[in-house]
């Protein structure tokens, strides 16, 4: 549709002072068109440069004036010899007027378009206004800047101002910036434009709206608040995950020279009898079916049509609540906004009033949301009041889908309060901690918060469209790395660790790094000593292998899968630290288990039992760690049961010596003993001296 088409003019500061920054400003206007190409390939865009030594505009050639300033491209359909313009900006060698370069970009858009055009037209303006612009002849140059935003709102244009300031301004004119800002902003208040300022190349990625998403409602109709009290609101998604483009299968069948191929590729499906494959089963005998158990319950369509729930369209209030019984973690899916139908003078006063009421009360709303007939599930929420600090935007709200039962999931994690104080980090570790983590605090005081996500491009997604741009030029091009300044997106800040490395060193000596030994001595054994439990049976190995092994941060390349006899403590440990299936733990410890009671039952003279204790040991140890006491605690009630009635005295004497006893509540919450209890028991393994 030809509303949906953009006209955009580019007006881009290419002066002295904007150098240390065209590379940035080259790669956000290069993912503009790269994005249109994709998504809105019928758009026009123009180019024009200020701040050049030269000057070619029309204007200067009817009227005189407006020099320095270039068209580099006319406004035409979006192709690929735009973005080759576009990722080699002219350097300019004078400081531009961004006003005259708003005139020029308004003339362009005027006289390509000269009224029949009635779709979005749009300048997009990045400077970092810190020159100073021409005297008005006529007036003052806020009166030329108000006449200029009369004609942009006459001829239905839209303006965006980037303007990059940061250090590239620090030792600029502050009087003439602030006269700057101010043009700027009386553009903001008279027309349909928005100003930015952005003080990183991060940022500036994500300043410029690279993507041009038309708003279209999930909801129009009636808030009910009561069988008598309906407010008319219409319904936005205000966050939606962006998806890469979804890919097409495309036929190479098709002539090449037609114009109407359209290499679509259709995909059908046939169905065939398992007794003769010969034999086509047409649709009227096919049915689909549940699985329920062993067996596979037929469901016709009728059937599932008729258990289908048919929910009735509509917005519906359940009650209010206090905000702190909304648990922030239970926000699911995507952001909505609500707002008053626009032109209802009383639907908007309702929903200011409620919401104000609303944040006065610190309340939020319950609703059932419906958003669409024959809608077959149902969406219950929290509606939380927006206030706008804006006077010409009224106050709305935003929805939060909550979960039901059935999408909650509840994890069990110990908490510290569970561990010995001695795995508790002490005054001076604590302090270490709270610097490092106000080292890395995004928003420190006195400066602009950084990853801010309105101006933060998904890196991922970018690096996919430089590809495709690549790809449609140089079919064999490779995939190119991340560039530099969407890797800053995605790691850690260098100077920022070298600007602070006394607290790093901080932190490293008062958390001291160890290798842990068992650990290295299990994955580091040639193969003649390789763990008991591994599935390799040859024992031939050299120093090379265990040389490839032997590398801190590299996964063992024999992986545990049970306890064996040699080495069964060590078998265990790396068997607990395995997470590549959540059913290594329970194994684990059951093999544990089992195996100290082989010890204990086939030791000849005691000679298992102090293998046995260790294996205790490291048994209760895991069980804490990963807050599962219940084995543990009844295989050491089954051992004092087992000893008395074996009549076995050194195995307790053993275990009281090491201090081997119950897991307590204080150690892991689901225990079912006290300290006290588990005291006791101790006290009750150790055998009663003989008279």
């Amino acid at each position: 549709m030809a509303r949906n088409k953009e006209k955009l003019v580019l007006l881009l500061d290419v002066g002295p002072s904007m150098h240390g920054v065209l590379p940035e400003v080259e790669k956000v206007c290069s993912m503009l068109v790269e994005k249109k190409l994709i998504f809105n390939k019928d758009d026009e865009v123009g180019v024009v440069v200020f701040g050049t030594e030269e000057t070619n505009n029309e204007l200067m050639d009817e009227v005189g004036g407006y020099e320095n300033i270039v068209v580099l491209q006319d406004i035409k359909v979006v192709d690929g010899d735009l973005i080759d313009i576009l990722k080699k900006l002219p350097r300019g060698t004078v400081d531009g007027d961004f006003l005259d370069a708003i005139v020029v970009g308004m003339d362009m858009l005027i006289k390509k378009y000269k009224g029949i055009y009635k779709g979005k037209k749009r300048l997009c303006l990045i400077t970092n206004a810190i020159h100073p612009t021409k005297d008005s002849l006529e007036g003052s140059k806020e009166d030329q800047v108000g006449t200029l935003a009369v004609q942009m709102t006459a001829q239905g244009m839209k303006m965006e101002s980037i303007v990059v300031r940061g250090i590239l301004s620090q030792d600029a004119n502050k009087r003439i910036m602030d006269e700057n800002d101010r043009l700027l902003s009386i553009f903001s208040k008279k027309t349909r434009s928005r100003t930015v300022y952005v003080d990183s190349p991060i940022s500036l990625l994500g300043a410029l709206k690279t993507r041009r998403v038309t708003p279209v409602t999930v909801f129009r109709g009636h808030l009910e608040l009561s069988q008598q009290m309906k407010i008319k609101v219409w319904v936005y998604k205000k966050t939606q995950e962006e998806k890469f483009p979804t890919l097409k299968k495309y036929s190479e069948k098709a002539p090449s020279t037609s114009k109407f191929a359209t290499h679509q590729v259709m995909v059908d499906y046939e169905y065939k009898s398992v007794d003769d494959s010969s034999t086509v089963v047409p649709p009227e005998q096919r049915i689909k079916g549940y699985r329920y158990g062993p067996q596979v319950v037929p469901i016709s369509d009728a059937e599932r049509d008729a258990v289908k729930f048919k929910p009735e369209k509509g917005v519906k209030l359940l009650g209010f609540t206090d905000a702190s019984n909304i648990i922030r973690h239970y926000y699911m899916k995507d952001v909505y906004l609500f707002i008053a139908e626009p032109g209802n003078t009383r639907a908007i006063l309702a929903v200011s009033a409620i919401a104000r009421a609303m944040k006065e009360m610190n309340k939020v709303a319950i609703l059932r949301c419906v958003w669409r007939q024959g809608q077959q599930n149902v969406v219950v929420g929290v509606l939380t009041p927006n206030i706008s600090q804006n006077n010409k935007i009224p106050d709305s709200f935003y929805f939060n889908v909550l979960p039901f039962i059935e999408d909650v999931r509840e994890y069990q994690f110990p908490s510290f309060n569970s561990f010995p104080a001695s795995w508790l980090p002490n005054e001076q570790q604590q302090m270490a901690a709270d610097e490092f983590v106000q080292m890395l605090n995004l928003a420190p005081s006195g400066k602009e918060e950084a990853l801010l996500p309105e101006f933060t491009p998904n890196p991922v997604l970018e690096r996919f469209y430089h590809h495709l741009e690549l790809k449609s030029k140089q079919p064999d091009a490779a995939v190119p790395p991340l560039d530099e300044t969407l890797k800053r997106i995605t790691e850690p800040d260098l100077e920022l660790d070298f600007e602070n490395k006394s607290v790093l060193d901080s932190l490293c000596k008062h958390f001291e790094l160890k290798e842990n030994s068992k650990l290295k001595k299990s994955a580091r054994r040639l193969l003649p000593e390789k763990p008991s439990g591994s599935n390799g049976e040859d024992g031939n190995g050299n120093v090379s292998d265990a040389r490839a092994v032997d590398s801190i941060g590299q996964e063992p390349v024999v992986k545990i899968e049970k306890i064996g006899d040699l080495t069964p403590v060590q078998d265990f440990e790396v068997m607990m630290t395995r997470r590549d299936n959540p059913e290594w733990v329970g194994k684990a410890i059951r093999e544990m288990r089992d195996k100290i009671l082989s010890l204990l039952t086939n030791s000849h003279g005691g000679d298992n039992y102090l293998v046995a204790v260790e294996c205790i040991i490291a048994l209760r140890k895991g069980c804490i760690l990963e807050q599962e006491p219940g084995p543990y605690n009844n295989l050491m009630r089954y051992l004092y049961r087992y000893c008395q009635e074996k009549e076995i005295s050194t195995f307790p004497k053993l275990l009281a010596s090491m201090d081997v006893t119950l897991i307590s509540k204080s150690e892991a919450v689901d225990s079912n003993f006290t300290d006290d209890e588990a005291r006791r028991f101790l006290d009750k393994i150790k055998p009663e001296p003989k008279d």
